[in-house]
């Protein structure tokens, strides 16, 4: 950017934060103004007002107005009348900015402050070190005494380091135990009978399936015979089967007749008079 648009930008810069402060000048004196009539209203007397959030939008809204601009022009006087380097800057509560600086500008001011506190820390910030550091060393002590006490007790519970215990801490560790004891069988049995319930579905489970495959077998001589009938029904028949089936039939028809012509001495009539048959 050339040196003279950096001027013309630095003086338009100027300009607008004159502009603001004849504004809040302006707005200060209309309150002056307004505060001199209502004290001569109220006989002089001047309420004073409590200092938290202002709840109603609008009213917080021209507070902050009017509080602005008289901070702005505080700080312009301030830089004016006491040739001090001063800047501020406020955002509203919509996230606008609002920005005064005695300087030419506002940067520098913030570099310097930065380069003025660079190597020095304040005594708050040291105070609040020193602090956080003492509240993290107590509770370490505080949590290294209950690890400590954690682990005697558990020692105690295994049996160990039971000397210095008094019949009373034998006691309440005894019945510790018995409830913990307790506690373990409980889920124990749990765990147990959890275990023969998913066994007792097992073992149904195969007993359907035994079942089933026992019927298949027992079914399984009569489905044969069944496909060997079916088969032999539908297999076509040889020459030399129908053939040998022949002989055998004319052999059975042979025999029978055979049988038929059998000679035998047979009488009819009266003795004597024999006539063969």
């Amino acid at each position: 950017m050339a040196p003279a648009a950096v001027a013309a930008a630095e003086g338009g810069e100027g300009a607008q934060q004159q502009l603001q402060i004849v504004e809040a000048m302006e707005v200060d004196m209309e309150a002056a103004a307004a505060a001199v009539q209502k004290k001569k209203t109220t006989g002089g007397r001047r309420g004073r007002r409590e200092m938290r959030r202002i709840e109603d939008a609008t009213s917080r809204q021209v507070t902050f107005s009017k509080r602005r601009s008289g901070l702005l022009k505080k700080a312009f006087e301030l830089g004016v009348l006491c040739d001090a380097e001063v800047a501020l800057i406020v955002f509203s509560p919509r996230g606008r900015l609002y920005e005064y600086a005695s300087a030419p500008d506002l940067q520098k001011t913030i570099d310097r402050y930065l380069n003025h506190t660079k190597g020095s820390t304040p005594a708050n910030v040291k105070a609040l070190e020193t602090a956080g550091a003492q509240m993290c060393r107590s509770e370490s002590t505080a949590l290294k005494q209950k690890i400590d006490a954690i682990e005697a007790y558990q020692r105690k519970l295994s049996g160990e380091g039971l000397q210095s215990c008094s019949a009373q801490e034998l006691q309440e560790l005894e019945l510790q135990l018995e409830k913990s004891l307790s506690s373990i069988r409980q889920k124990k049995e749990k765990k147990m009978m959890d275990q023969i319930l998913e066994l007792r579905e097992k073992e149904e489970k195969l007993l359907r399936e035994n079942s089933v495959l026992r019927e298949e077998y027992m079914a399984l001589p009569l489905l044969e015979l069944a496909t060997r009938s079916v088969e032999a029904a539908a297999a076509p028949r040889s020459p030399v089967g129908e053939e040998q089936a022949e002989e055998e039939k004319d052999d059975e028809e042979e025999r029978e007749q055979r049988y038929m012509d059998v000679e035998t001495d047979l009488v009819i009539g009266r003795p004597g008079t024999s006539s063969l048959q």
